[in-house]
C-alpha cells in the first residue's frame, strides 16, 4: 500500500539533502526523490512507497534545499552604478555621484514603503529564481530611526506578497549619518530598538563595528540593547580592520559574525567554541576589490560553521547564489560539497534557522530547487548560468520552466 502526499519528486539523479551531520558535507543521495506533504518533507530517498497528487519530475537533475542567502541589504533606493563604473576604471566618481552607504541614504529616505517595496520586488524575484527560498534582509540605508523602521515594515510586506521566506534584521548602526557625531547616533539607534521588538519587525540587531564605523563600546551598547529587547545579536565584524570585538560577539552569544577579513586565527577558535556562525561574501570582495580577502578555509579550520552570501547591496549588485558559490569556489578555495552546505544548512545557521530550513529532512520546511545538471559539482562548474528549473517553497512549485501534472 502506498502512502498519498502532495508532492512527490522523482526521478532525480542526485538529492542533497545537506544535513547538518552528513559525513560528506551534503548529503548526497543517488537517484532518489523526494515527498511532500502539507509544506513539509515526508521523506527523502526511496519515495517508491509514496503517490503524489502532484508529481515533479526532475529528469534526472539535482535536487537539493533552496539556497538560504545569510546577508543582503536588498532593501535600498537608487543606485551607485556611477561610482561603481568610475572604481573599476580606476577613477574618482564624478562630483555629485551617490558615494558608499551615506550616498545611498538620500534616495532611500526619501522613499515611503510602497516605493521601497517596489523597487525591492525585483531583486528578490530575482534571487527566487536562481533558487533562493530565504533571505536575510537587513535595515541600514535610513540612518534615522523613522527611515529604518520604513524598511523593516518593507521587509514584512516583502515577504507577505513574495514566495521567499524574509528574515528582517535591525542594522541602524550600519554607519553614522553626516549630520551627526557617532555617539549621539547611538544614542538614537538605542532609542529605536524597542519599537523594533515591540512591533515584531526584526528577529535580530546588527552592527558595523570597524574603524570609521562603531567600536566595540558603541557595538556593545546597541547589541545589548538588542538583546535586552529579545534581539538577537549580529556584527559586521573586522572587514576593514582589527578590532578585538570577536570577544564581544563570543561573550553576548551573537548567532553570526560576517567579513571577517582581520579576524585572528586564535579569535576565530574562540568564536567557534561559542557556536558563532562565520559569514563569508565572496561576490562583496570581488566588487569592491578588497585588499585583504577572507580565506574561508581559515574559519572552517578553526572549527567555525561557514555560511555564505550574496550581500546583495549598492555597492554589491548580485542576486545570485549559484555565482556565490562559484566565486566561494574559484577565489575562495572551497570544495562544492563545503560551498553548498555554507550555502544551505550554514547559512540557515546564521539566520538561527536550520531546524526549519538549508536542509531536506523529514519535518523541514519544503523549500527546495530543482537543477537541470547531472551532478551537484556542475553549480561550480557552469559560469554564470542559472542552471535552476524548478523552485518549490512551502511544498508548493512557485518557479517552473516547465508545466507540473
Amino acid at each position: 500500500m502506498t502512502v498519498v502526499v502532495d508532492l512527490l519528486v522523482t526521478d532525480a539523479a542526485e538529492v542533497l539533502t545537506c544535513a547538518g551531520d552528513a559525513p560528506d558535507l551534503i548529503g548526497l543521495i543517488p537517484h532518489s526523490g523526494v515527498a511532500i506533504d502539507a509544506g513539509r518533507v515526508r521523506a527523502v530517498g526511496d519515495v517508491s512507497g509514496y503517490t503524489g497528487r502532484r508529481t515533479l519530475d526532475a529528469a534526472g537533475g539535482v535536487v537539493m534545499p533552496g539556497f538560504v542567502d545569510a546577508h543582503t541589504h536588498v532593501v535600498f533606493a537608487g543606485s551607485r552604478v556611477e561610482e561603481y563604473a568610475a572604481r573599476v576604471a580606476g577613477l574618482d566618481p564624478p562630483a555629485g555621484a551617490p558615494v558608499g552607504i551615506t550616498g545611498t541614504t538620500a534616495a532611500t529616505r526619501a522613499c515611503g514603503v510602497p516605493e521601497l517595496v517596489a523597487q525591492t520586488t525585483p531583486r528578490i524575484v530575482e534571487m527566487h529564481d536562481h533558487g533562493t527560498t530565504t533571505v536575510e534582509s537587513k535595515s541600514g540605508y535610513g540612518l534615522a530611526v523613522a527611515a529604518e523602521l520604513r524598511l523593516l515594515e518593507a521587509n514584512r510586506e516583502l515577504e507577505r506578497d513574495l514566495p521567499v521566506d524574509v528574515v528582517s534584521t535591525y542594522l541602524g548602526a550600519h554607519a553614522v549619518p553626516d549630520d551627526v557625531e557617532t555617539d549621539e547616533y547611538v544614542d538614537r539607534v538605542v532609542d529605536g530598538i524597542p519599537e523594533v521588538a515591540e512591533r515584531g519587525l526584526a528577529e535580530s540587531c546588527d552592527v558595523y563595528c570597524d574603524a570609521g564605523y562603531f567600536d566595540v563600546r558603541q557595538t556593545r551598547r546597541i547589541l545589548q540593547a538588542g538583546l535586552d529587547a529579545g534581539l538577537s545579536a549580529k556584527l559586521h565584524l573586522d572587514q576593514y580592520s582589527h578590532t578585538g570585538a570577536a570577544a564581544l560577539a563570543v561573550e553576548l552569544g551573537a548567532v553570526s559574525v560576517d567579513h571577517l577579513n582581520f579576524t585572528t586565527a586564535a579569535e576565530l577558535r574562540a568564536l567557534a567554541a561559542a557556536d558563532v556562525v562565520g559569514v563569508y561574501l565572496p561576490c562583496l570582495e570581488f566588487a569592491v576589490a578588497h585588499p585583504r580577502p577572507l580565506d574561508p578555509r581559515t574559519v572552517l579550520d578553526a572549527g567555525m560553521e561557514l555560511a555564505l552570501a550574496t550581500d546583495m547591496c549598492p555597492g554589491c549588485w548580485t542576486t545570485s547564489m549559484q555565482l556565490v558559490v562559484v566565486m566561494a569556489c574559484r577565489v575562495g578555495g572551497l570544495s562544492v560539497a563545503q560551498a553548498l552546505r555554507a550555502a544551505t544548512y550554514g547559512a540557515a545557521r546564521a539566520l538561527g534557522r536550520a531546524n526549519r530550513v538549508g536542509s531536506l529532512m523529514p519535518g523541514a520546511q519544503a523549500d527546495l530547487i530543482v537543477l537541470d545538471v547531472p551532478r551537484h559539482e556542475e553549480v561550480a562548474y557552469r559560469l554564470g548560468r542559472n542552471s535552476v528549473t524548478t523552485v518549490v517553497r512551502h511544498g508548493v512549485v512557485t518557479v517552473t520552466k516547465e508545466p507540473v501534472p
